[in-house]
């Protein structure tokens, strides 16, 4: 109950009614706004361990309640065109969760997972390993990898920044900066921090 209620307020939502049958169930209603509920079946299973039964109506218009903060970490973009190495992925997957498979196709600009920090993160996916005498490129392993977050539509909606759009083709949903460049962005963001002085 304390999880949903922290859930529902981070959405601007409001409790109305709560009624505990002491069966070990306990029905809650909420007024919330529709954009609080993007992507909040996910994290409701998650909470309730997959037990929980989620409906939702539309009541009418309201006042706007106030900006939503989905997330606090930063994104982890990639900074160039190519195919996602495993080698990369193992040196980088201890600063956050990737979204993309190693031999994956990415491009600059695109975010290929989510960083632990709340900034985001420029990185190199496609580097590859060095050959050696004793090595060879094709003994890169897949083992330790951390396996990817497969984001849906409604998640990726959720996961977009203000400065990121969500890309949706017939094989993929990816998540993408608007700018793709990145000393575009740099240029831009600069901008924004000496405007805002």
């Amino acid at each position: 109950m304390g999880a949903i209620t922290q859930l529902m307020a981070g959405r601007k939502g409001i409790m109305e009614t709560m009624n505990n049958t002491g069966t070990g169930w306990i029905r809650m209603e909420f007024r919330v706004p529709a954009r609080g509920l993007i992507a909040f079946r996910t994290k409701f299973l998650t909470e309730t361990r997959g037990a929980g039964i989620a409906s939702s109506y539309a009541d009418g218009f309201e006042p706007w309640k106030g900006d939503i903060e989905y997330r606090i970490s930063g994104s982890l973009v990639s900074d160039r065109s190519g195919t996602a190495t495993p080698f990369a992925m193992m040196n980088i997957q201890e600063r956050g969760t990737f979204f993309i498979d190693p031999q994956d196709e990415v491009y600059e600009g695109m975010v290929v997972g989510e960083n632990s920090r709340n900034e985001d993160m420029e990185i190199n996916v496609t580097k590859e390993k060095k050959l050696t005498n004793m090595r060879s490129a094709g003994s890169d392993s897949f083992e330790g990898l951390t396996p990817p977050t497969k984001l849906t539509l409604e998640e990726s909606l959720e996961f977009a920044n203000e400065d990121e759009c969500v890309e949706v083709t017939p094989e993929a949903v990816r998540i993408r900066k608007v700018i793709l460049d990145s000393s575009e962005r740099s240029k831009q963001s600069r901008k924004k921090k000496s405007a805002a002085q």
